[in-house]
């Protein structure tokens, strides 16, 4: 715990479906919802708009369309956000070398290790220059929070909602936290909440009545133990720049559950191409492979093989998560598939090139094991969506002709709401929506004063092609 409010927490506001109003102009003042627009998707984020209709992160996309049948619902667009994050983040560092990034739009600061901060009115300063420069960077808002440890730094952000900063000076802690939920502490979820509550404590007051002793002994050593303390308001935990990656994954969720063998198995070396990838990308290779079946009765099973050493082969992993999905009942259906790597290491052993051939001949692999779920990165939930990792202009051989080596058959153009687009003669806009071989597109630009025009072409119009997000500022 410090003596001055030198931990400074940032939350972007609303940020996914901040950005698309941004650059939207015509979306601007209403109800937002970015997510997975399938039977099945989920809200990634949702406009403060749309939240006083009861939209939330996490909702079933059919039940906010209930809440707020009004809204514009868009699909997730990760690069474009990516975009910004990074801006946002290049910021930070200006204020420090010790930048603690939990998500895209979340991170933690340390003001003390850059020197811009060590009391009070300092670290206030640094605050207010953050969230001006955010906004004329990146046209958007943030919300600072600024105390003596991370935790109450959190608590701060999320009371200065939206476009605020408030300052917690140490100690007040205890006094801040008593009267609130325990759901207001880390590591305190419906299940752990839901015990307390059973228990008589529905408070942070209650916890530090409790004493220790009694924690531990509903919560186990470990959990007990931390939550009294953060009853107490310490948390001494650092800011780490560097937080090493323990897992990569993707997963789908479909729209309609799968039966298929065949379509199973070409789902999962799709996903498995997916999560080599993004391995690579991040620079590591991984020794264990992870296999998620969500099945039709909403039970989730995962199965893991170690290898032999690292690896970053889509072969390999192909390989593996075939021999996995080889030990699972499909029969039933499956909405929900997932392929993970963990244990990852920054280096690959060439041999394993040889080892997807070597398993499959002998079968002298490790056996399928029950595993634990492979963490999901900050694309996994939307990428749980369905169609949010779809390009903009999906093209799909309906005949399927080309793949045994015939002439390409007739293509389907589909075009996802909320996608960029760029047309031949009016410019620069974005899908609004498309169905019945149609598609409807509003030209406009981070810039414009007013609304854009609104005009409707066939899905297979020559002068309408994907198009780059444009920036906000600038």
């Amino acid at each position: 715990m410090r003596a001055a409010p030198t931990i400074l927490h940032l939350d972007m506001d609303a940020f996914f479906a901040a950005a698309e109003q941004a650059a939207k102009p015509s979306l601007r003042g209403k109800p937002v919802v970015v997510g997975g627009l399938g039977p099945r998707g989920v809200v990634a984020t949702a406009s403060y708009e749309a939240r006083r209709f009861g939209v939330h992160s996490a909702m079933p996309m059919g039940q906010a369309r209930r809440l707020a049948p009004n809204a514009a619902y868009l699909v997730p667009r990760f690069a474009f956000y990516r975009s910004i994050s990074e801006q946002v983040m290049e910021l930070l560092g200006r204020l420090s070398p010790l930048v603690e990034p939990l998500s895209l739009d979340e991170a933690f600061v340390d003001l003390e290790a850059g020197g811009v901060a060590d009391d009070s009115a300092s670290a206030r300063a640094a605050g207010e220059r953050l969230r001006v420069d955010i906004l004329a960077t990146t046209g958007l808002t943030g919300s600072v929070g600024l105390a003596g440890s991370k935790m109450i730094a959190k608590i701060a952000s999320e009371e200065a909602k939206p476009n605020g900063l408030v300052l917690i000076e140490p100690g007040t802690e205890r006094d801040l936290l008593g009267p609130r939920s325990v759901r207001i502490l880390p590591g305190v979820g419906p299940a752990t909440g839901e015990h307390l509550r059973r228990a008589g404590m529905t408070t942070v007051s209650d916890l530090a009545e409790a004493g220790e002793d009694e924690l531990v002994r509903l919560l186990g050593r470990a959990h007990g133990a931390s939550l009294y303390r953060m009853a107490q308001g310490y948390d001494d935990r650092p800011v780490v720049a560097e937080r090493d990656a323990k897992s990569v994954s993707v997963e789908d969720t479909f729209d309609v559950d799968l039966h298929d063998r065949v379509r199973i198995r070409v789902e999962v070396d799709r996903l498995a191409d997916r999560c080599v990838g993004r391995l690579r990308a991040s620079g590591h290779s991984g020794r264990t492979i992870v296999l998620k079946v969500r099945r039709y009765d909403f039970s989730t099973l995962t199965r893991s093989e170690t290898l032999r050493g690292p690896t970053d082969d889509p072969g390999v992993v192909r390989e593996a998560v075939g021999r996995l999905l080889e030990a699972v009942d499909t029969t039933g259906g499956v909405r929900l598939l997932g392929v993970g790597v963990s244990g990852l290491a920054d280096y690959t052993q060439e041999d394993l090139f040889a080892q997807a051939g070597a398993g499959a001949s002998s079968g002298s692999g490790e056996g399928p094991a029950g595993g634990s779920d492979a963490g999901e990165g900050e694309e996994g939930a939307a990428a749980a969506s369905g169609a949010a990792g779809a390009p903009v202009a999906d093209v799909r051989d309906v005949r399927g002709a080309e793949a045994e080596g015939g002439p390409a058959g007739p293509v389907e153009r589909h075009w996802a709401p909320g996608r960029d687009v760029r047309h031949a003669v009016y410019g620069a806009g974005w899908v609004q929506g498309s169905g019945v071989g149609r598609v409807t597109v509003r030209f406009e630009e981070p810039g414009s004063a007013a609304p854009g025009r609104v005009r409707t072409f066939a899905v297979d119009d020559p002068d309408l092609e994907e198009g780059e997000p444009l920036p906000l500022v600038g």
